[in-house]
């Protein structure tokens, strides 16, 4: 749904949620979630990587902002447009990716 159409207080289907469709709602089913309610407490990258494990291959980094939203909005955020994520989403895999170099050896 339309960010800027959710109201919290009819939140009984998945697509009552902000930025999702039926295509995304399929998506989540597949996880196992079927209602909003199940989301609460739901890691956004968890759910990502159950997703890319459930369909057999690694999705649209996208969909992970949209999994963001969707953490966020659980949380008390605001409903806001997946692609308010991106740059979180961006600076979190730069990090992520900084932390993983091998430290270099002095005189090397």
């Amino acid at each position: 749904m339309n960010p800027r159409k959710v109201s919290r207080n009819r939140m009984d289907l998945l697509t009552d949620l902000p930025n999702i469709g039926e295509a995304i709602a399929r998506d989540l089913r597949l996880i196992g979630i079927e209602k909003p309610r199940q989301l609460e407490g739901r890691n956004a990258e968890e759910m990502y990587l159950e997703l890319c494990r459930m369909t057999g291959k690694r999705l649209d980094p996208c969909m992970l902002d949209v999994l963001m939203s969707l953490q966020s909005f659980m949380e008390g955020g605001d409903p806001l447009p997946w692609w308010h994520f991106t740059g979180e989403r961006k600076r979190l895999k730069n990090q992520f990716e900084h932390n993983r170099q091998p430290e270099r050896v002095k005189g090397r």
